[in-house]
């Protein structure tokens, strides 16, 4: 729920090369709202849930180039997608800055830490028996999170301390990142101003 004492946190992106066009509505401050097409049915599923359990409002379209494989258009939405949080998140005023989460799903669970850092890490300690879960190729899991977290300029780690379901340790993944981050964007007027004893992030 959003704090009426604080502006709204939004941000619009548009993403275009030749392999994709992209466009991303965010706002951190909402109630999960989505509306996610990216022609990759997998990978719209885990960003509704991503928005879902991130208490964020998220638009995205994407037309790709998915004739060649599903590699372009993950990675131009997790950049657009990075970039949008970036935006929006703006100066940084009051946020907790850190936030971590455990999300079980069934026989998987994961845990997600993050650090709104303005410094780009990522880390993610995990494996999946198939080669692909839908229509989404499992070696982009990780490219998604490293490209959102570089574009972000977030400190993101990553884990999934156990499961056999590739499906479910996906979807664990993204809902623990959500958790993380909606705690790390909470605003208090009872924070610090800015986290950080340098002043800024």
């Amino acid at each position: 729920m959003a704090d009426s004492s604080f502006a709204p946190r939004t941000a619009t992106v548009e993403r275009t090369t030749a392999e994709t066009d992209v466009a991303v509505d965010l706002t951190l401050d909402g109630d999960g709202s989505y509306d996610i097409d990216t022609g990759v049915d997998f990978f719209d599923h885990m960003l509704d849930l991503f928005a879902k359990h991130g208490g964020l409002d998220l638009t995205v379209r994407c037309n790709g180039d998915l004739h060649v494989d599903d590699h372009h258009t993950v990675e131009d939405v997790a950049i657009s997608l990075g970039q949008a949080l970036k935006q929006a998140v703006g100066d940084k005023a009051h946020i907790a800055r850190y936030g971590h989460a455990y999300v079980p799903m069934d026989d998987a669970l994961a845990r997600a830490v993050i650090d709104l850092s303005g410094r780009a890490y990522h880390r993610l300690d995990a494996s999946f028996e198939r080669e692909t879960v839908g229509d989404l190729s499992t070696e982009m899991v990780s490219h998604v999170w490293q490209s959102f977290a570089h574009h972000a300029a977030c400190n993101l780690h990553q884990t999934v301390l156990h499961g056999h379901n590739a499906h479910h340790k996906i979807e664990a993944l993204f809902k623990a990142t959500a958790q993380a981050l909606q705690a790390a964007l909470y605003r208090s007027p009872d924070h610090a101003e800015v986290a950080s004893t340098k002043g800024t992030l």
